[in-house]
């Protein structure tokens, strides 16, 4: 079994607030498989153990663009937060979203060969990072984006520069807004129950079945149970079935239906979302420290 570092135990903590010793026994149990530690956590701690699921460890910015019915929303990360602040960082990102919206790049290495001059810097977008990473003394990078021109309206909301939403509609501009801003506050998995990916269910069905399980009912009764807990989770994660933000007396689908409106689609991008920021084992580095002095 690998052996299980200070700083497992830490990152594991930090995503899940559980006690460092439950993260240490989870662990242990996953065989150092954090993924399966953070399941074994949930079943033993319940909801406890994911309040902090949606924290991210990564920097950077996330910025949009929308030009009528085209529109693009990027992620670009650095290594502080206290470059997110700088003015050349900034203006870079925003640039790399109007590029992505006029000219449809493929992918990160297209868009790193389209045209760009910025600070002196050019003539590529890749050229004008490079530079900024001289210049700022940080590496940075573009980790994703996400471009609409289907022909559907789009309304985009940016909370700061951490959070960012596009969402793809046809009907009225502020009922889109609103969605874009419930989005954000929520974080859907995906638009109906019906488009959460199958992954996310059968993660839910696992732990549902294992919490099931520990309450010693009989099978059908326990089936039952975990059926129920996946429709919950299904109607929690997908945004139409969600409880409008702005009245909780209704949902987004009831919300869209008053107001005409349709959603097609939408991306939501949280910065530095599913990376793991480097945690230094300083015990472990540390130990070695004394080992390697007693050696000598």
């Amino acid at each position: 079994m690998p052996a299980i570092t200070a700083s497992m135990v830490a990152e594991l903590r930090a995503k899940t607030d559980a006690p460092m010793m439950e993260c240490k026994k989870a662990l242990t149990e996953a065989d150092g498989d954090a993924a399966r530690a953070e399941e074994i956590l949930r079943v033993k701690l319940g909801s406890k153990a994911g309040k902090a699921a949606s924290r991210v460890t990564a920097e950077g910015v996330i910025a949009a663009a929308v030009n009528g019915t085209t529109g693009a929303v990027v992620e670009v990360n650095c290594e502080t937060d206290f470059v997110t602040k700088n003015d050349s960082f900034l203006a870079f990102s925003k640039a790399v979203a109007d590029l992505i919206a006029a000219q449809a790049p493929a992918d990160v290495a297209a868009l790193s060969a389209l045209a760009l001059s910025q600070d002196g810097f050019g003539p590529t977008v890749e050229d004008v990072r490079k530079g900024l990473v001289g210049k700022i003394g940080e590496n940075m990078s573009i980790r994703r984006f996400k471009r609409y021109a289907g022909g559907g309206k789009l309304a985009s909301y940016l909370h700061g520069t951490r959070i960012g939403v596009i969402v793809e509609f046809d009907g009225d501009d502020v009922a889109a807004k609103d969605v874009a801003m419930h989005v954000a506050a929520m974080k859907p998995k995906a638009l109906s129950t019906a488009d959460v990916p199958a992954e996310l269910i059968e993660v839910e069905r696992r732990v549902a079945a294992e919490k099931a399980a520990e309450s010693g009912k009989p099978a059908e009764i326990v089936a039952k149970m975990v059926d129920g807990s996946v429709q919950k989770f299904l109607k929690e994660v997908s945004l139409l079935n969600q409880t409008f933000v702005k009245n909780d007396k209704q949902t987004v689908e009831q919300m869209l239906k008053a107001a005409a409106t349709t959603v097609k689609g939408f991306t939501l991008y949280v910065v530095g979302e599913g990376i793991e920021k480097k945690v230094d084992d300083f015990a472990a580095e540390v130990a070695a420290q004394v080992a390697a002095a007693k050696g000598q």
